[in-house]
């Protein structure tokens, strides 16, 4: 094996010469104590690489040894529950390995447990033809994840041999007989992160995710397959609006990329999912959970990679057929890797000193989300719903990263500070906010919630639009110069904002909103508004119809029914109805 020589240490950036006969992206040992790096431009015989670990202490002169591979992560059973760097080392192997609480220099762990023994059930026999993606067999990975063993993709032919019984990861379980020659599989593949993971064809997303979180299921949904930005000021709610997406999405495997975050927010995550009960499976949501923590004061070049490890890991268990939400918080620090890392190679610098190739990095990270038809002739359907937090310096969006995100992705969920400082979360701005996939959403809700779900959310966002034009006028001349009916329309809006957008993430019934509920919270304001425009037709004043108080204070209070006593909903309803034509039937008598 060549070994090349250090010339340049510029800190996590080494040159190194006479690495002619590497290749770009492939992985070294740098350095005497074999620190990890990965090449990332090559100039004749003199290779770029970016190491992933403290560079302090080494310098020209010292060893390069290229392994001839990309960086790649080990996918198979192990994933789940587990912590990882931006690189897959294990983070709890890793604190053992070094014997302290912060990362050593030097020290390697393998990504995934060579000892422990996974029970393998194998579903296809001997003489069996296969091809790339299909099922051989599932090992239980927790008790919601049963984990798919996949055959590789450069591997086609029959099976000759397959066993049953424990297993660890490097253990062959199947020999498939091709034309090349017999080829073992076993539990583990590896696959380069900075390579997307192939598939047949992509698919249409139809189908919304829901997360519960009423102002994202109603008027900004993301579809599972889709992609979605939260771009927000520091202290607007980023990282708590994805803890929520997290918990209460619904989709069967979740990878958190923590991106040059900080400590205390990956170390909440920690807490907060084994203790949380996912409603759907009554495990805790660490039992279908992936971390990848690469915070603020780690390795920044593992930073960069740290993304492509998630994506990664998510396309595994999409290719298995499960629908995947990964988040990334946050891509503004990993874009700030890429800058740091880009000045060090002394590249050209583009607007506000990020690379000219910002916009088509951040491009192929989110167009490996999507909805697609897996390898393998199972016909299996998986899903990957990207999520990505920008913090745009002083919650300017027109700087680079916020721009490049919203070029690509198709929902902006746009973080508000003055929302936030009002105490109103989630604190998206239902003006600057938008989903390209609403009338896409509003079918599936129609045919699958209540026919009439995409009118009432129309007729809801249209309020909001003329309450800040009427805010306008009243800020100018006084609420006095405005009619009943556009007083009535401030009215509905307030409702709205308060009583239907603001939810309370403490309150366990307020955290999380079914889809039959938010139908029915929604229909009730709407209906008031509809039942309060005609009583203002029929003579009613409007101040007959806000002085029923005790019936808005109930429809207020519809966020705190719990899921179970939905009909409480409609008894407020039957209310309403009957208190507006009692104020009707009153006027008429007085007019006759």
């Amino acid at each position: 094996m060549k070994i090349g020589k250090i010339i340049k240490v510029s800190g996590p950036l080494v040159v190194a010469e006479n690495m002619d006969e590497a290749n770009i992206y492939d992985v070294c040992k740098v350095g005497k104590n074999g620190l990890i790096g990965e090449i990332i431009e090559m100039r004749n015989d003199k290779a770029s690489i970016q190491v992933y670990e403290e560079t302090s202490g080494i310098g020209p002169g010292d060893p390069v040894v290229t392994t001839g591979e990309p960086l790649s992560v080990e996918l198979g059973p192990g994933l789940i529950e587990s912590m990882f760097d931006g690189i897959q080392r294990p983070l709890d192997a890793f604190m053992e390995a070094a014997q302290s609480n912060f990362l050593t220099k030097g020290i390697s762990v393998p990504s995934l447990n060579r000892t422990k023994k996974w029970s393998f059930k194998p579903i296809v026999n001997i003489g069996d033809e296969v091809i790339p993606g299909n099922i051989i067999g599932t090992v239980q990975e927790t008790a919601v994840v049963e984990q798919k063993i996949m055959v590789p993709s450069e591997i086609e032919g029959k099976i000759k041999e397959i066993k049953s019984g424990e297993f660890t990861v490097t253990e062959t379980i199947c020999i498939v007989e091709t034309s090349s020659g017999d080829k073992e599989i076993t539990l583990m593949q590896k696959w380069p992160v900075r390579k997307g993971r192939p598939y047949k064809s992509k698919i249409n997303p139809v189908e919304p995710m829901i997360t519960g979180q009423r102002v994202i299921d109603t008027f900004f949904p993301v579809t599972k397959g889709g992609a979605a930005a939260i771009p927000g000021p520091f202290g607007a709610g980023k990282t708590v609006t994805q803890h929520q997406i997290a918990k209460w999405g619904d989709t069967e495997i979740v990878v958190y990329v923590g991106c040059g975050e900080r400590g205390n927010e990956m170390t909440d995550v920690l807490n907060e999912f084994p203790e949380l009960i996912d409603p759907k499976t009554g495990e805790s949501l660490m039992k279908r959970t992936v971390l990848i923590a690469n915070t603020s004061n780690m390795p920044v070049a593992a930073r960069e990679a740290s993304i492509y490890t998630g994506i990664t890991i998510a396309e595994y268990f999409r290719d298995m057929g499960y629908s995947v939400s990964i988040m990334a918080d946050s891509t503004s620090r990993w874009a700030e890797a890429l800058r740091e890392m880009s000045g060090r190679l002394e590249e050209m610098p583009g607007d506000e000193g990020y690379p000219a190739y910002l916009g088509s990095r951040l491009a192929d990270y989110y167009e490996r989300a999507g909805k697609v038809e897996c390898l393998g002739d199972e016909g299996r359907i998986g899903s990957i719903t990207a999520v990505g937090a920008v913090s745009p310096p002083g919650g300017d969006i027109s700087e680079p990263v916020s721009q490049s995100t919203l070029r690509i992705v198709k929902v902006y969920w746009g973080l508000d500070a003055e929302l936030a400082y009002q105490r109103h979360f989630p604190s998206i701005n239902w003006l600057s906010s938008y989903s390209l996939y609403g009338d896409t959403v509003d079918k599936w809700m129609n045919e699958n919630v209540a026919e009439d779900f995409g009118e009432l959310r129309l007729e809801a966002i249209t309020i909001l639009q003329e309450e800040s034009s009427l805010l306008e006028i009243v800020r100018l001349v006084g609420i006095d110069a405005l009619s009943e009916q556009d007083r009535l329309k401030l009215d509905v809006a307030k409702s709205i904002r308060e009583d239907y957008l603001q939810q309370n993430s403490f309150n366990e019934i307020d955290t999380h909103t079914s889809l039959k509920k938010q139908y029915k919270m929604l229909k009730l304001i709407i209906s008031y508004k509809r039942e309060a425009e005609k009583a203002l037709e029929s003579g009613v004043y409007l101040s007959d119809i806000l002085s029923l108080e005790d019936l808005k204070d109930r429809i207020a209070r519809s966020k705190y029914v719990s899921e179970n006593q939905l009909h409480k909903i409609d008894e407020i309803y039957t209310n309403l109805t009957s208190s507006i034509n009692d104020l009707i039937s009153k006027v008429g008598e007085v007019n006759a």
